[in-house]
């Protein structure tokens, strides 16, 4: 367990090194942040300053190794366009992104899993059709789309729900969270719900897919044999056989969720991480992009690892210092 946890930890180093270089040249190769925050009738002398002051007359090479130093020290410089900190401005926006995208997953399990098991367990029903033709129209259909059809439908149309914003929030453990208060829940519902489309239908397919292989192995008709019920059979032997792949998905697309949030943000005016690196591009605030960048692939990182951690417990045959030759 220790050697895999080291070998992981230097690989990860690794990752984020590159993907820090990466990143850095290619953010800082397009365009120039003077031209949009300084005055366009500034004088020469007035646009050299501005270069100064944001380190942009340094050689490029020079201006990544001070941002690697400061970035070791958990400091990703300070916004061009607010002036603070771009790490506690991320830190800031990162609950209400976290807080989106555990909602979707949450949702993608809930209606998911046993959605992709009715559908396993009865593959030529109606309703089994039915589910995995409505998991295909869940894959096609482009979120920005569903997301303004919620909007005229709920919002617009029914009154229902709120189309943007976070609502009241409340804190837990001192972070401001919307889920426990009526008025958070019913801005959060819209925003979730849309996000967690496309995971639904994925959670749906591999549900059912491991559910028709795990009906043809021999330890369910073992257990068929011993007179076990229906239940017990998909309860304890189907069901906890096929969550392997799906935790492995589940883990990788939950990244996905925070990364990928950013239509979905813009969408509803949800003020999390997404909508600061959108309006972070249209200005050209480099180490906002680039501290959200970095930090994003960290989280990546970190939900790889305890994926694989997972694994040992979801199957003791499975042994990490085995995955990590």
């Amino acid at each position: 367990m220790l050697v895999f946890l080291l070998r992981r930890l230097m690989q990860s180093g690794a990752v984020l090194l590159a993907m820090s270089l990466l990143v850095f040249v290619g953010v800082y190769a397009v365009g120039n942040p003077v031209n949009i925050l300084v005055n366009p009738e500034a004088d020469r002398a007035e646009m050299d300053r501005a270069v100064a002051a944001l380190g942009l007359d340094k050689p490029l090479w020079t201006q990544y190794a001070i941002f690697v130093k400061q970035a070791l020290a958990g400091d990703f410089g300070n916004s061009f366009v607010h002036g603070t900190s771009a790490t506690q401005l991320i830190l800031q926006r990162m609950p209400a992104t976290l807080e989106l995208a555990v909602a979707a997953l949450l949702i993608a399990v809930a209606l998911g899993i046993p959605l992709g098991l009715w559908a396993g367990l009865r593959p030529e029903s109606r309703s089994g059709r039915t589910i995995m033709g409505l998991s295909i129209l869940g894959f096609s259909l482009p979120t920005f789309w569903v997301g303004l059809l919620l909007i005229m439908l709920f919002s617009v149309q029914l009154g229902w729900l709120p189309s943007n914003g976070r609502g009241a929030t409340t804190d837990l453990l001192g972070i401001p969270v919307s889920f426990l208060t009526w008025d958070g829940l019913k801005h959060l519902l819209m925003p979730a719900l849309n996000l967690a489309l496309f995971k639904v239908s994925l959670v749906i397919r591999l549900t059912r897919a491991g559910t028709r292989e795990a009906l043809l192995q021999d330890y369910v008709r073992f257990a068929r044999a011993k007179g076990l019920g229906p239940a017990r059979i998909v309860g304890v032997h189907v069901l906890k056989n096929i969550l392997i792949p799906i935790v492995t998905v589940l883990g990788l697309e939950f990244g996905s969720l925070i990364a990928f949030a950013v239509v979905t943000e813009s969408i509803f005016a949800w003020p999390g991480m997404g909508k600061l690196l959108i309006e972070s591009i249209n200005l050209l605030d480099r180490p906002v992009v680039v501290a959200y960048l970095l930090i994003v692939v960290a989280l990546f990182v970190l939900i790889n690892l305890a994926v694989d951690l997972l694994y040992s417990a979801l199957d003791p045959r499975i042994r990490l210092e085995q995955r990590s030759d």
